[in-house]
């Protein structure tokens, strides 16, 4: 899937920090990505990086000075009206303060001012400098204007050993930043609850009855639903895969957790009316021990038997409520993960599931074909059609599986 950095052309920024040296890498991604990088410098960052370093990757000279007399006009709009993106990686305390005040008495927040894309800020500095209170007010104010967005920054160690709130979020998070501030954002306005991974039912305090769900189609739809704008609320099974940028997330570990985060005010609501959309991805138990051992079960002869019960069907439970209240919304999509029998093939089982569950479109796959990887192969099930999509990253089948989605949310009346 193409970068929404390609064919782009973005202005790295770089000022007197130093984290400076990161900006080149941020560079060599912009670059990998498909952009075109004009490289900017203040004075202070060049005591930090050399400008050589930065001109070499990006394949062009520096620009440094706004009152260069070779440089025929106004060189801070000239670089502004070639740039879809400008980005200030580090951003400084002194650069956050000038940029909340419209300063513009060098070339990099000159840049910020007129510039006719979205800007977008790295703070560095000591966790101190984050922590006082005029340079929160600065932050404050760049959120309330909403012209410049922060990435950053996060909690770690800075320069000088100490360790707080302060440290420049890493380039490849900045990157994800900049592509999100680029994306298409055809579903803004959309709520969209997604499920993620498997749910895990103890059985005594070591064991649990669990599935190979990595969880990563699920994350890969929230990535891009938020990527593309959509307000998302992940409900994720035990995985340890990072929360997308943009993404509220909500840990559970249980069926019965998960239904009960489906139904809370985060996300559904008991009243259907916090979201638009359910993808419901997770990998969801279908049976559970009846109750929890206090201690470790022990080996009694050679056979263990163990009791289950049955999990509630969380999808069915959204379809049969939503029509009892006569309801469209939310849209509901339901997963199909099952092994073709010779007799019935995967997509009959979730022509099935359509009806039984009363929801709108079921993903069908088998598992060597969707479990772990990073690539999956799915068949989409309407009531009426299906349809094959070839093997592909999850993260395109996630705007795949969105664009139909949107479709079907044009269809419903928004």
């Amino acid at each position: 899937m193409a970068s929404p950095l390609e064919g782009r052309t973005v202005a790295v920024c770089v000022t007197g920090s130093i984290a400076a040296y990161k900006a080149a890498i941020v560079a060599r991604l912009c670059i990998k990505a498909g952009a075109k990088v004009i490289p900017v410098m203040t004075a202070g960052a060049t005591r930090f990086l050399g400008p050589v370093t930065l001109a070499g990757i990006c394949g062009q000279s520096v620009a440094t000075d706004m009152w260069d007399p070779a440089f025929a006009g106004e060189m801070h709009v000239s670089i502004a009206d070639r740039a879809d993106l400008v980005v200030i990686v580090p951003a400084t305390a002194d650069v956050l303060a000038r940029l909340a005040h419209g300063r513009a008495d060098d070339l990099v927040t000159a840049l910020a001012l007129v510039a006719r894309g979205p800007v977008l800020a790295a703070p560095a500095m000591h966790p101190r400098m984050w922590e006082h209170p005029a340079t929160a007010r600065n932050a404050a104010e760049l959120a309330r204007q909403g012209r410049v967005k922060l990435v950053g920054p996060v909690h770690g160690e800075v320069a000088s050993g100490d360790v707080g709130a302060g440290r420049m979020a890493e380039p490849e998070r900045i990157l994800l930043a900049m592509e999100a501030l680029l994306a298409t954002r055809d579903l803004e306005g959309v709520r969209l609850v997604v499920t993620a991974g498997p749910t895990l039912e103890d059985m005594d305090p070591v064991r649990f009855f669990g599935n190979r769900s990595s969880g990563k189609t699920g994350f890969a739809i929230a990535d891009r639903a938020a990527r593309r704008g959509a307000r998302v609320v992940l409900v994720a099974g035990p995985v340890s895969l990072p929360t997308p940028p943009g993404v509220t997330r909500i840990d559970v570990r249980s069926a019965l957790d998960m239904r009960a985060a489906i139904w809370s005010a985060g996300a559904l609501g008991e009243d259907l009316t916090g979201a638009d959309v359910l993808v419901m991805a997770a990998a969801v138990a279908d049976f559970r021990p009846p109750g929890k051992s206090a201690t470790k079960l022990k080996r009694d002869g050679e056979h263990l038997l163990v009791d289950l019960v049955q999990n509630p069907d969380l999808l069915a439970e959204v379809g049969f409520g939503r029509s009892a209240r006569a309801k469209v919304r939310p849209v509901l999509v339901g997963f199909a993960l099952e092994t073709g029998d010779g007799t019935h093939d995967v997509t009959q089982y979730a022509r099935g599931k359509l009806a039984a569950k009363r929801i709108d479109l079921v993903v069908a796959n088998e598992p060597h074909e969707a479990l772990g990887g990073d690539s999956t192969r799915v068949t989409f099930v309407w009531s009426h059609t299906e349809e094959a999509l070839p093997r592909m990253p999850k993260s395109d089948f996630a705007d795949a599986l969105l664009d139909r989605v949107k479709a079907t949310l044009a269809s419903s009346g928004g």
